[in-house]
């Protein structure tokens, strides 16, 4: 039995207010986050590239609209990793329940060290990646009318970890998938689309080719779909729905993917609607939740620059506000933002404006005395 409460994630407004009281809202105390005089205590950890800058004006906004939040930072680094800010990381999420978190880098190199987001997840067991990807006024794409939640299993599939070399010039690498984390991961993507209005669920495989693991997983949607008679399932082979995502996204409602999937798509529906720096997730676990942008984007190319979105994070971070029932100070922050973006004045370098960072976050603090 998941220790989830799934409500309102997601609301349905032409100002897309984006997730309301994501999850892991649980009956025992032992499982709530940690809150002292009258302040949550949420675990920060900036992140690699540009995480340092889009943390700072989440922060000044935060601080600006007194939310009664305590950072705890934790400055873990995948360059030139250091396993001890990543334990630190570890233990304080475990303490607070709920974190904000940047984008750590990963190494291609064989001799880099393995993942420390995927290992965050596996040993925290955060088990659902939930991406919004919804048209916002004021950034004008190719496609209208495009409003889908993608939903991700975290701890298995290709990113499982288990490679070897059996002899030299030959790699294995398994897939590994588990009936019990299939069925995880489909009741989070239905009791998310019962809680939210959502009317279909769209299981995304391989199973044409990976017969025993894709079908395991694809299979297991299905049977889950038939507890939900309300919401109607259909599946679609990854190829196919890359390709229709590109060219008819509007069908698309749920999305449930096993990882690598959900990672490729993820990243499809950035592209959609105006790129990573607008796209806002998080990780659900049993409980614990990471608010984290949507698209793993590090952005090492514009550290230090001044020039990141801060979009991702900020609305990453007022779906951590709905998951502490803050919701005044959540839709006070989405709205100044979603704000800045419709007026069009206010252009980060990725939505072919010249402003910078900064810029941003004063047009937003400034939308916000506006509005209230």
């Amino acid at each position: 039995m998941l220790r989830t409460t799934l409500a309102k994630t997601l609301t349905r407004s032409p100002i897309p207010l984006v997730g309301a009281r994501s999850a892991t809202t649980v009956a025992s105390d032992i499982f709530k986050p940690l809150k002292y005089g009258g302040k949550y205590t949420v675990t920060l950890i900036p992140g690699d590239g540009i995480g340092a800058e889009v943390a700072e004006s989440v922060k000044a906004i935060f601080k600006a609209d007194n939310v009664p939040i305590d950072w705890e930072q934790i400055d873990v680094t995948g360059v030139g990793a250091s396993e001890e800010g990543f334990r630190e990381s570890v233990q304080s999420l475990k303490k607070n329940k709920v974190g904000l978190k940047g984008i750590l880098f990963t190494p291609v190199e064989r001799s880099g060290h393995a993942s420390f987001n995927v290992a965050l997840r596996q040993e925290l067991d955060i088990f659902a990646s939930l991406v919004l990807i919804k048209n916002i006024p004021g950034v004008k794409t190719r496609h209208d009318g495009i409003d889908m939640c993608l939903i991700r299993e975290n701890t298995e599939g290709e990113y499982s970890g288990l490679e070897h070399q059996s002899v030299s010039g030959v790699v294995e690498s398994l897939k590994i998938v588990t009936k019990y984390k299939s069925e995880r991961i489909s009741r989070f993507a239905f009791e998310f689309a019962l809680k939210n209005n959502r009317k279909k669920v769209t299981v995304v495989h391989k199973a044409n080719i990976m017969k025993l693991a894709d079908g395991l997983f694809r299979r297991t949607v299905q049977d889950m779909g038939a507890e939900y008679p309300t919401i109607a399932t259909n599946d679609m082979i990854v190829d196919n729905a890359s390709m229709q995502a590109v060219s008819y996204p509007q069908q698309f409602d749920v999305l449930v993917l096993p990882n690598l999937y959900g990672s490729i798509l993820s990243n499809i529906g950035a592209g959609l609607v105006g790129g990573p720096g607008l796209i806002p997730g998080c990780n659900i676990g049993r409980e614990i939740a990471v608010f984290e942008p949507g698209c793993r984007h590090v952005g090492l190319d514009i550290k230090g620059q001044n020039q990141a979105n801060p979009t991702a994070l900020l609305l990453s971070a007022t779906m951590l506000l709905r998951h502490l029932g803050l919701d005044d100070h959540a839709d006070r922050i989405s709205k100044a933002v979603y704000a800045v973006l419709a007026e069009g004045k206010v252009r980060t370098p990725d939505l072919k404006g010249t402003s910078t960072t900064s810029d941003f976050t004063r047009a937003a603090l400034e939308k916000m005395e506006s509005l209230y």
